[in-house]
């Protein structure tokens, strides 16, 4: 079984105003931070990866360095798709040559909109022409799959916007693009100026209607609708995510990673300090019945547009999915928030809409 690395670099410039991923902008602490990185990733035995994933946090904001040795580490495994997450500003010409030069070949760029007031709003560091330039600069590399990242529902977003960075998105003909509703996470700082009454966010109605649009928008310029918030070229579907979303195993490496190996979940120290003073071996390990496997079996598979495949299930474990989920199955079908075509278990139109309680009815 070939399973997916993610490896995690906790390092941001600055801390954008919405996000609750574990990350810090003390930059001095990479050197320490990639030297028990790297001896965390040495005790990998496989050879064969189906693919290898770079988050954070800001990968790119890693010295040369550093980012050499993390790079020069991986390339001992053979994979199908490398991506490494970028935001603009962080990139320039010498870092994208050693990334390509280390055969990184999927890059996810995190833009978020196109107007540089709602950039400046999020706490973002760069603006649309930083952007522009880093894209044009990978194209002109060599990288012939990039990722753009966009957000919805920002506050003082209007609809024009929202129409506005979609046009000029689809018009640069990435491979690859998501699309994420603003949602406010406990615990940053959006999340604090909403709660005394200083944010405003547009209601649920405007929010799925800048989703419906971009979806179909999307569609029409052929980019293929394979997951809630992701739209594909044909072949371009993102070979590291699907490996969640169809729930296989994975490792993950470094501070606030988790893996998923042989029924077992291990989570890593969320804090940065103590990851490296414990040199990481301080690991959860929390085993995952075939109980909790089922639910989330259902839960990442209804994220996918084609759905869950029954035949997968049943090889999986053993059990008609009809067995175990029967009765929820019917309910779903008949308030029309899934759809069974014999093969297939998927959520309809309005199950998209509502997907988090159709997700709790497999809990």
């Amino acid at each position: 079984m070939e399973r997916a690395l993610y490896v995690h670099i906790p390092f941001c410039l600055k801390k954008c105003l919405y996000c609750d991923f574990y990350s810090i902008t003390d930059l001095t602490l990479q050197d320490c931070y990639i030297d028990v990185l790297l001896k965390e990733i040495k005790e990998i035995e496989d050879k064969e990866l189906k693919s290898i994933f770079i988050g954070g946090g800001t990968p790119t904001v890693l010295s040369k360095y550093n980012l050499e040795r993390l790079l020069k580490n991986l390339s001992r495994f053979d994979f199908k798709e490398f991506t490494v997450e970028a935001n603009p500003g962080t990139l320039n010409e010498e870092k994208l040559l050693l990334l390509k030069d280390y055969g990184v070949n999927r890059l996810s760029i995190g833009l978020q909109a196109v107007q540089d007031n709602l950039l400046k709003r999020l706490g973002r560091i760069h603006n649309f022409n930083d952007f522009l330039n880093n894209y044009e600069m990978a194209r002109k590399i060599g990288f012939k799959n990039i990722n753009v990242d966009l957000m919805f529902n920002i506050p003082e977003q209007s609809i024009d916007d929202w129409m506005d960075t979609l046009n000029k998105i689809v018009d640069l003909n990435p491979e690859h693009i998501s699309i994420y509703s603003l949602i406010l996470e406990e615990g940053t700082v959006f999340y604090d100026y909403y709660q005394k009454g200083e944010l405003s966010i547009s209601d649920d109605e405007i929010d799925r209607q800048m989703y419906h649009y971009a979806v179909e928008f999307l569609k029409s310029y052929g980019y293929e609708h394979y997951e809630i918030s992701n739209f594909a070229k044909k072949g371009f579907e993102c070979i590291h995510n699907l490996t969640y979303w169809n729930e296989e195993e994975y490792y993950g490496v470094g501070a606030s990673a988790h893996s998923f190996i042989d029924s077992y979940r291990y989570a890593n120290a969320s804090d940065i300090k103590e990851y490296i003073t414990s040199r990481y071996l301080k690991r959860e390990k929390i085993y995952i019945s075939k109980e909790e496997q089922m639910q989330e079996f259902m839960i990442l598979g209804l994220r996918k547009i084609k759905g869950i495949s029954k035949k997968d299930f049943k090889n999986r474990f053993n059990v008609d999915i009809i067995e175990v989920y029967g009765d929820k199955i019917s309910k779903l079908l008949r308030q029309g928030l899934v759809f069974d075509n014999g093969e297939f278990i998927s959520l309809t139109s309005k199950g998209l809409d509502v997907a988090n309680q159709v997700f709790l009815v497999f809990l």
